[in-house]
């Protein structure tokens, strides 16, 4: 599967998915606003209008990885280290992403009234969440592992300098292709996690926990901004 090869197409990749990042954001922070609303006056409203604006913020969620695979596929190397996030932003990636695991953490400062059967369903699927970043961080070791000793260095001993252009990028096209296999594994299972989640939570419930994603994902983001602006 090609990737990008040269800086202008990096450029214009990473270009294309900031325009589409900074229009997503925007929502987000509209969907921020109408669920700390509801979430504040939960009571004077229908389960129909919760479950409604619960499918919503999940589908604007859903976009992003729909629009971060498009990504990946032209080029991945953008989406593991990519500059459309700040530096500091970077610093919390775990395979292009957050951690799954990070879930059960937001659940448990969000919502304080989980059932003893809501709790036992959470406690299994968080283990069984665990176990799959596990094996995702493996391979992504196994990866890193084959990029620090490339057999390109071999390659260069024996063979002209044209040969060795070709086996590099036949090299790179190799990992770029585990790579992307990867990232969509990890996306997978970060949408999944997030869609059992909220089957076993109440339609209130997920209220309280999709704000509290969403105020950490904002103020994140706005801390690295900050954090740029004083270097600067």
């Amino acid at each position: 599967m090609p990737h990008g090869s040269g800086k202008g197409r990096g450029d214009a990749n990473a270009g294309s998915f900031e325009e589409f990042f900074e229009g997503w954001l925007v929502r987000q922070e509209h969907y921020l606003d109408e669920l700390l609303s509801v979430e504040q006056h939960y009571h004077e409203s229908r389960d129909e209008d919760l479950k409604d604006l619960i499918a919503r913020v999940l589908s604007h969620y859903e976009q992003y990885y729909e629009e971060k695979s498009r990504m990946a596929q032209r080029n991945v190397f953008l989406v593991f280290s990519p500059p459309w996030f700040t530096p500091f932003q970077r610093t919390l990636l775990w395979i292009a992403g957050f951690k799954p695991a990070l879930t059960f953490q937001i659940v448990n400062g969000s919502v304080n009234d989980l059932s003893e059967d809501q709790s036992q369903r959470m406690s299994r699927l968080n283990e069984e969440t665990t176990a799959s970043e596990r094996i995702l961080t493996d391979e992504l070791a196994r990866i890193h592992e084959s990029v620090a000793s490339p057999p390109l260095l071999d390659l260069a001993r024996r063979q002209g300098r044209g040969r060795w252009e070709e086996d590099e990028v036949s090299y790179k096209s190799t990992i770029g292709s585990a790579m992307e296999s990867l990232v969509a594994t990890a996306d997978l299972l970060r949408t999944n996690t997030v869609t059992k989640v909220v089957e076993i939570l109440n339609p209130v419930q997920n209220v309280k926990f999709l704000s509290a994603a969403t105020q950490l994902h904002l103020r994140i983001r706005n801390l690295g901004l900050q954090r740029q602006r004083h270097r600067c």
